[in-house]
């Protein structure tokens, strides 16, 4: 351990480590951490990234922070890792990470490309009484993976730093009644255009768009076809996502994109094709059908097949006899 890292335990007595990854309560904690003067306000940072210096003796960094972080990063010297993704910053990209989500990053010391950038730290505290407490949870993109991270073009990210200058400038000024509301808009302005941008790379990138899109109907049938579902029960919208490596809120809104339905909705569709196979094909009965489909209750089988179709499983059943 380093000795910037014994200091730093000894001297920030809110920073603790957590099965040896650091917790950062407070905006003050990271900046103190990133080795950068104490923020402006104890609620909103905006941080020039080629400022940040973490203790470079370690090779290895973990933590969880109790604030949003949004940052628009370039030529990061180091490899991040989220849940079990990794991805290395070579070119500029703008990720989210939400409070209490797990972050690590191994420094690549051989390499000396000073990183750029800014890194946008808000905590919930500055947003109780406002619209955007409830509406930021919306974005799906703040539990995307690091590899799920957004690619800007130039004129995108001029866009994006204008507006976190624009936040910059609003608390840097003399602090009134106004502060607070002007923050939110610039903020919300900046969550628009994100989700904006989101929606233009997943149409853009067609051709990654594509093998995921194969991927996921490979994944979903190997569900089907293990016949498994008995045991395992009906596949969730997480497992499906985690053997295709990506996570479960970038997995629904790529789907939705291209397919106008979320995973549940394939996932439900998928039953039904199952269902009407067998129901038309054999002699099981409803019952023993909704149970080689993972169901614990064939009325909620049922249940849905009525939905799907307006039709009981019967009644589609005495259509082939």
């Amino acid at each position: 351990m380093s000795t910037f890292c014994i200091v730093l335990f000894t001297k920030i007595s809110n920073l603790v480590i957590m099965k040896q990854a650091f917790r950062f309560n407070s905006l003050s904690d990271f900046h103190a951490f990133c080795n950068l003067p104490n923020p402006e306000h104890p609620l909103i940072s905006l941080i020039d990234y080629s400022q940040v210096n973490y203790p470079t003796d370690d090779t290895e960094l973990k933590w969880i922070q109790n604030f949003y972080s949004m940052g628009l990063k370039r030529n990061v010297n180091a490899k991040f890792n989220y849940g079990q993704q990794e991805y290395d910053f070579d070119s500029g990209v703008l990720c989210f990470v939400s409070p209490l989500q797990f972050l690590s990053l191994e420094m690549k010391p051989d390499i000396e490309v000073k990183p750029t950038g800014y890194l946008l730290l808000i905590h919930p505290d500055f947003l109780w009484g406002t619209s955007l407490i409830k509406k930021i949870k919306s974005y799906e993109f703040f539990s995307y993976q690091i590899n799920e991270a957004l690619f800007l073009s130039d004129k995108e990210e001029k866009i994006i730093v204008d507006l976190f200058k624009n936040i910059e400038r609003e608390y840097q000024n003399n602090m009134d009644k106004f502060t607070q509301e002007l923050i939110v808009a610039q903020l919300e302005l900046f969550l628009i255009y994100a989700e904006r941008f989101y929606e233009r790379q997943f149409l853009t990138r067609k051709k990654s768009s594509h093998e995921l899109l194969l991927k996921f109907e490979e994944v979903l049938d190997g569900y089907f076809r293990s016949g498994n579902l008995i045991e395992k029960g009906i596949p969730s919208v997480k497992s499906i996502a985690a053997q295709m490596n990506i996570s479960a809120n970038y997995l629904s809104t790529l789907l939705r994109i291209h397919t106008q339905q979320n995973t549940q909705q394939h996932i439900q569709n998928k039953i039904i094709d199952t269902a009407k196979e067998r129901l038309s094909t054999t002699s099981l009965s409803v019952s023993e059908i909704a149970y080689e489909l993972g169901f614990e209750h064939p009325q909620s089988f049922s249940k849905l097949f009525k939905q799907k179709t307006n039709q009981s499983p019967g009644e589609f059943r005495r259509l082939f006899n």
